[in-house]
């Protein structure tokens, strides 16, 4: 069972235990030509582009001068430890044992705008770059263009490799469109969460990033490796609602 999911926006860059293991992103060739085209761009370039503040035009525009390959510990960090919105709130990889982090390497793919698909433990250096953003890169009019295949294929060798046939998407649409759904070689199921206010099941957004964050954690701990055992997914009060679930759409509600 293979898992995919978002970054965040908002970054942790404090250093990780040294002796905490790290491998290298496999589309690092194609983060450069990324990297090169928002060289080019002007503070107000940024500002525009991403719809940002100054402060945040000025940080990222240094980020961009300073990305500078081979990545090490020292210059880098783990994806799934640098990233640190509501859906990494839920997964709460920062206690994972050794066997959870390997399993984690195996089972779990961020899409990221810049590096495409990454493992967990890959290292990353700090960026901001959505996925929808229309940066022509090429002859690429944007970033879904650009990646093209990219990810899809790269999906597909995980899938391959843990002789698995299910894609459990927990990445919201922005980024899940980087992939090419009849392209990829195994079931997709795409879980949806609701609330409860006052009898009607709603989407709240804050709620839902950190519910795929806590399913993907539930896999993870548990080992799951059939998508009717996601019924079982308990945490933070959250249950499976079959009057509300479709085919390989399960549908997870609580009450407040």
């Amino acid at each position: 069972m293979l898992i995919t999911i978002s970054p965040a926006k908002t970054l942790d860059e404090n250093p990780v235990p040294k002796n905490l293991t790290h491998s290298s992103a496999e589309m690092l060739e194609q983060s450069e030509r990324v990297i090169r085209k928002l060289r080019t761009l002007s503070h107000r370039g940024i500002k525009s582009l991403m719809n940002i503040s100054d402060d945040l035009a000025t940080l990222n525009q240094q980020r961009y001068q300073d990305f500078s390959p081979p990545f090490t510990p020292d210059n880098a960090k783990q994806a799934v430890m640098m990233f640190k919105g509501d859906v990494y709130k839920g997964l709460g990889a920062a206690d994972f044992n050794k066997s959870d982090l390997a399993y984690a390497q195996k089972h779990l793919r961020i899409l990221s705008g810049l590096y495409g698909s990454l493992r967990p433990l890959d290292l990353i250096q700090p960026y901001r770059l959505e996925m929808g953003t229309k940066l022509a890169v090429g002859r690429r009019r944007d970033l879904y263009a650009f990646w093209d295949s990219h990810i899809t294929n790269s999906l597909n060798a995980a899938i391959a490799e843990q002789n698995d046939d299910v894609l459990v998407n927990l990445a919201s649409n922005e980024y899940f469109g980087a992939v090419k759904p009849k392209g990829i070689d195994a079931r997709i199921v795409r879980p949806d969460f609701r609330e409860e206010r006052n009898g009607k099941y709603q989407m709240i957004s804050f709620f839902i990033k950190k519910a795929r964050g806590l399913l993907a954690r539930f896999i993870i701990k548990k080992r799951l490796t059939d998508p009717g055992q996601l019924k079982a997914f308990d945490l933070e009060d959250y249950s499976y609602n079959e009057s509300l679930s479709k085919p390989d759409k399960p549908m997870f509600t609580r009450s407040s």
